[in-house]
C-alpha cells in the first residue's frame, strides 16, 4: 500500500451509519478499518466492502473493553504505522429509546451503561490512538454526537427536539460536545482536528423507520468532517456542512 494512502478507523462499522461511513471513506480510496464488537461482526462487515473493491480490515473492538482498544492499536500500528481518520461511531442509546422521557427516575445502571459507551469509552479509545493519529500529516477526529446533546435546542421555548427527551442518552451526547471541544482546544497546535457531528435523524435501529434520512445520508456529514482541509472547522458542532448550536 502506498505510505501517502489515508488510513481510516471506524468504530462500530459493521452495521447503520457506520457501515455506511466505512463505505464512503473507502469508495474515495482510503484504507479502512472496520470496528466491530465481535471479530466475526467485523470480519462479515469488512467483506461486504471488500466485495465492493473497497480496501478494508476487520478488527474486534469491543470500545468498552481496554484489552481491545490495545489490540485494535497495535494492529494499526504494525500493519499502517499511523492513522489518519478516527471516527467514534460506536454508541448505544438509552433504555426505552428517545421519546421515552424518564429523567429523575433515571437508573444508575443506565447513567453508567450510556456513559461508558458514549463518552468513557470515546475518551479511552481517542487517547490509544492519538499516538498514530499524530503521525498522519493530516489526522481527523469524528465524534457521533447528536442535536438532542444541544443545551441551546433542548432549552429553547418550542424546540423540535423538544419531545426528545432521554436524559441518559442526551446528557452523555453534551458532555462528548464537551470533549470535543477541549480536545480541539488541546490539539490546536497540532495538524489534529476535531468535530463533532451530527447524522441526523436516520432510519436505524435508535432512529426507528419513524426518521426523515436514509443511512445513505446520516453518513455524510461524518465522511465530510473525516476529509476537511487544512482551512476546515475545528471544535465545531456540524450537520451537512451547517454549524449547530452547543
Amino acid at each position: 500500500m502506498p505510505s501517502d494512502k489515508k488510513v481510516a478507523l471506524v468504530t462500530g462499522a459493521t452495521r447503520g451509519i457506520g457501515l455506511e461511513t466505512a463505505r464512503q471513506l473507502g469508495q474515495k480510496g482510503i484504507a479502512v478499518i472496520v470496528g466491530g464488537r465481535t471479530a466475526q461482526a467485523a470480519q462479515e462487515a469488512a467483506d461486504k466492502l471488500v466485495a465492493e473493491n473497497i480496501e478494508a480490515y476487520p478488527v474486534g473492538l469491543d470500545i468498552t473493553k481496554d484489552t481491545d482498544r490495545k489490540a485494535a492499536a497495535s494492529f494499526v500500528a504494525e500493519k499502517f504505522g499511523k492513522l489518519d481518520i478516527l471516527v467514534n461511531n460506536a454508541g448505544v442509546g438509552g433504555e426505552g429509546g428517545l421519546l421515552n422521557a424518564h429523567t429523575i427516575e433515571t437508573t444508575e445502571e443506565e447513567l453508567q451503561s450510556v456513559f461508558n459507551a458514549n463518552l468513557f469509552s470515546v475518551v479511552a479509545i481517542t487517547r490509544e490512538f492519538l499516538p498514530l493519529l499524530k503521525k498522519s500529516p493530516a489526522g481527523r477526529i469524528v465524534n457521533l454526537g447528536s442535536i438532542v446533546g444541544s443545551l441551546t435546542l433542548q432549552s429553547m421555548p418550542g424546540s423540535p427536539i423538544s419531545p426528545f427527551k432521554a436524559f441518559a442518552y442526551n446528557a452523555s451526547k453534551t458532555a462528548l460536545n464537551q470533549f470535543t471541544v477541549h480536545l480541539a482546544a488541546e490539539l490546536k497546535s497540532t495538524n489534529i482536528k476535531v468535530n463533532s457531528a451530527h447524522p441526523g435523524w436516520v432510519k436505524t435501529e435508535l432512529g426507528t423507520q419513524h426518521a426523515q434520512m436514509e443511512i445513505v445520508d446520516g453518513a455524510k456529514t461524518s465522511v465530510e468532517l473525516a476529509l476537511i482541509g487544512e482551512d476546515g472547522p475545528n471544535g465545531k458542532f456540524i450537520h451537512l456542512g451547517k454549524e449547530l448550536p452547543w
